[in-house]
């Protein structure tokens, strides 16, 4: 297992070989470190997830939501994830039109 630069904890799932994996594979990591909430499980090794903005308008004098979401890579050695799980992801080199992140913890929902 290799160490990727960020205080986490181990994942105790298996690997499969699977070479983008920043744990067990060759996926190097770098830039911004990411949570959200698990809103899709439907692709294969990929989940996308959903991030909430709060944020004020000055003109208004009032709040507002906003909502953003972004795909990222599903190592297997993670384990299963559902919607609902909070996850930390990480931003990577690109590896499809869209995920450009990979998860590296699952914090919350049930363990």
């Amino acid at each position: 297992m290799r160490d990727i630069g960020v205080d986490v904890k181990v994942p105790t799932g298996d690997w499969d070989g699977d070479e983008n994996c920043p744990f067990y594979g060759s996926l190097r990591l770098r830039g911004q470190v990411l949570e959200g909430v698990v809103s899709s499980v439907g692709m294969q090794k990929s989940i996308t997830i959903e991030r909430n903005n709060v944020r004020r308008m000055k003109k208004f004098e009032r709040m507002e939501k906003r909502t953003s979401s972004l795909t990222a890579h599903l190592p297997t050695c993670i384990g299963e994830v559902e919607v609902g799980d909070s996850v930390r992801v990480m931003e990577c080199r690109p590896l499809s039109k869209t995920i450009s992140f990979c998860v590296i913890e699952k914090t919350g929902g049930d363990e």
